[in-house]
């Protein structure tokens, strides 16, 4: 009988023998023509999974993949939100759908390492040249991955993108549309732009939605909440960022995401990425910049939370790990770490309107199979790991190894302690 770490890239799993849960319980989990089912005897590999733990796979809900890991062309300087949309404009032009191709496959592989099994990814309809190239690049590469990975293509219009070219992006075979009303001029207008282009072309709606800390203009999330309930709007609406949001007195908040509520929109939080590019211009008592996630929670809003950008003009670092999101919503936003892993796994999942997953019975068989530890060892991540299965396929294979020179035990007790306690006990 094979351990996890024995398996490879490929292989099909039938039975988990001996896995753990994360409310401790031990089991067996059987899968069957990709879901996790109760009993038969499916073909594939039997696994003594002992000692190893069990959970949904992680998910990404917004990606750039057009503009990854390509923080190190040109200038590298820390960008807020309007100097990283000047950078990545310079560096644009000179890029061709093939450039895309070969990052986004990169940085692909570097989610699936990580856990992820399903992502979302907005890409660029730039207001001019051949402004469908990154579009195209990505539908070809979603397609081509559509037996190992679900990949979600937006195409991310522009204020200045003239309506035929938003149009023509419509029809090119996109899972969603997208936009960054918060941009434009009359953000209200562009919102029903971008929802008449939707209604027509039958496509759900994944907006940037108030990314600012400036409570000037009106809120986007409260005007799109309206346009959606005022039209009936039938289609699923996204709404990422809504970081705005966190500077609201808690009456104006609740009274936003009741309509929110009302209006079926999921939100997308985003912490690594809003963390970099908000708050530059306060001197002092710099916000957090993340949406008010608690909140959102309580008002029974659908949550998920992504890594955004991955090494580009709009933020620097990151390592394409959504345990890495998880442990930012613990210490930044004020999670559970039961909440911050549930918003990068089935959160994640019900943002992208995909059938539930996980070691349950009747679960797409979407899993994440790490050595046993603590569910606040296991956000902290990354751990020594990770064997990723798409239902019930092997995606991924990771295993680290760490040597230090340090004694596997402390030193014996001497009596005196290493760093003698000052006055005050420290």
């Amino acid at each position: 009988m094979l351990g996890p770490s024995a398996l490879r890239p490929g292989d099909r799993v039938a039975h988990l023998r001996g896995v753990q849960l994360l409310d401790g319980r031990t089991t067996d989990l059987t899968i069957s023509g990709g879901t996790v089912v109760g009993t038969g005897t499916p073909p594939g590999a039997d696994v003594d999974a002992e000692g190893w733990l069990a959970v949904t796979a992680l998910g990404e809900p917004h990606a750039h993949l057009d503009k990854a890991l390509t923080v190190d062309r040109g200038a590298t300087r820390l960008n807020g939100l309007v100097e990283a949309v000047e950078q990545w404009h310079r560096m644009l032009p000179g890029i061709d759908g093939a450039d895309i191709s070969d990052r986004a496959g990169r940085a692909l592989r570097q989610y699936t390492a990580a856990g992820v099994t399903a992502i979302r990814t907005h890409v660029d309809v730039p207001p001019d040249g051949d402004a469908l190239r990154g579009l195209r690049a990505l539908l070809e590469l979603r397609d081509a991955l559509a037996d190992h990975l679900t990949i979600q293509v937006v195409p991310l219009i522009s204020p200045a993108t003239p309506l035929p070219v938003v149009e023509a992006a419509a029809k090119e075979g996109a899972d969603l549309l997208g936009g960054v009303p918060h941009l434009a001029e009359d953000p209200a207008a562009e919102t029903a732009r971008l929802l008449d282009v939707a209604e027509r072309a039958g496509l759900p709606l994944d907006l940037h939605t108030d990314e600012t800390l400036d409570l000037t203009p009106g809120l986007d999330l409260a005007d799109l909440a309206d346009q959606v309930i005022a039209r009936g709007f039938q289609h699923r609406v996204t709404a990422s960022h809504c970081v705005r949001l966190s500077m609201l007195p808690p009456e104006r908040l609740a009274s936003t995401l009741d309509r929110v509520a009302r209006a079926g929109i999921a939100v997308v939080v985003l912490p690594q990425t809003n963390l970099y590019l908000q708050g530059r211009d306060h001197g002092h008592s710099v916000p957090r910049g993340i949406a008010p996630v608690r909140p959102m929670l309580d008002a029974g809003i659908t949550v998920a939370a992504g890594g955004d950008n991955l090494r580009d003009p709009f933020n620097a670092v990151g390592r394409g790990d959504p345990l890495e999101t998880a442990s930012l919503l613990v210490s930044a936003a004020h999670l559970h770490p039961h909440e911050a892993l549930e918003a990068v796994t089935g959160g994640v999942r019900a943002a992208l309107h995909l059938p539930a997953a996980g070691p349950a019975d009747g679960a797409v068989a979407d899993l994440l199979l790490v050595p046993v530890q603590s569910l606040t060892s296991l956000v902290a991540g990354p751990g020594d790991a990770r064997v990723v299965l798409r239902a019930g396929t092997v995606l991924a294979r990771t295993r680290t190894e760490s040597a230090t020179a340090l004694p596997a035990t402390a030193p014996a007790a001497t009596g005196v302690p290493a760093h003698p306690r000052g006055p005050e006990g420290r």
